[in-house]
């Protein structure tokens, strides 16, 4: 039978699919659009399962502050062609929209389902790799960033006052995070295994310097000791110099803001989503 390229048309802007995908499907049915939809769909769907163990390792973090709810999202695909994609960009952002209608605080099936739609019709494996909700309470602020290439995204909430100095603090707290992607929050994060790991290193890389190597006992302790506790304070953000004045540590800055905002401040939730990762 003959196919009219106006059906085409229509076809291909209710699905996505190419033209001569659409024209097949419409002759494989008849002319009749609603079956050739779900062909498309069926193939859509078949193409979607044959990738499914590819890397998703390109993508976007999405973030949105709605009252005193902040949801952040990691969608992933397989191309940064597909991450920069005006449809992907749409669905990272009904996404949000259903997770804080619903407040959802993870991955739940519709956010799964409504990637599965735009896979189908994309043909790249996608994925929502995890969702962060979190609540600002009284007499607090909550900060959000996102990275310009959209691959790093971070939110900071800390309690105690709600004054602009604290609102700044947090903000660049953000940008810290983003910054330095510290592995953990504070030491007492830190599993003792990973501790015992790193010392087992400092303690070869000791016994292979020979300036160190012929040190009494108790000055190697020492410098062991030193070692361990400065590892442990580049890898934790707590700890870390400050990314505006590295003269301090977060915790000493933040000390020092709630001094100058009249209040006790602490950190009450802190994100960090690095794409991939």
């Amino acid at each position: 039978m003959e196919i009219s390229a106006a059906d085409v048309k229509k076809l291909r802007e209710e699905t996505g699919a190419g033209m001569m995908e659409c024209k097949k499907a419409l002759i494989e049915a008849n002319g009749d659009a609603q079956a050739a939809a779900k062909i498309l769909k069926e193939k859509g769907l078949a193409a979607v399962a044959q990738r499914a163990g590819r890397t998703t390792a390109e993508g976007r973090i999405f973030v949105r502050t709605a009252g005193n709810t902040i949801v952040m999202a990691e969608l992933t695909c397989e191309t940064d062609f597909v991450a920069k994609n005006a449809d992907f960009i749409a669905l990272g952002e009904k996404i949000l929209d259903i997770t804080i209608e619903h407040g959802y605080t993870k991955v739940e099936k519709v956010h799964e389902d409504l990637v599965l739609e735009l896979a189908t019709k994309i043909r790249e494996n996608m994925a929502v790799r995890r969702i962060a909700a979190v609540t600002v309470p009284d007499n607090a602020v909550g900060a959000t960033y996102v990275h310009s290439d959209f691959k790093t995204g971070a939110i900071v909430v800390i309690t105690g006052s709600t004054a602009d100095i604290v609102k700044t603090f947090a903000y660049d707290c953000c940008l810290h995070l983003a910054a330095f992607t510290p592995a953990y929050i504070t030491q007492k994060e830190v599993p003792a295994a990973y501790i015992d790991e790193q010392t087992d290193i400092f303690k070869a890389q000791m016994d292979n310097d020979e300036k160190i190597a012929g040190k009494p006992q108790n000055v190697k302790d020492g410098i062991l000791k030193g070692k361990v506790a400065k590892h442990l304070a580049e890898i934790c953000f707590v700890d870390q110099p400050f990314v505006k004045d590295d003269k301090k540590t977060v915790n000493a800055q933040l000390t020092e803001i709630g001094t100058a905002a009249g209040a006790k401040l602490s950190f009450a939730d802190i994100v960090l989503y690095v794409l991939g990762k």
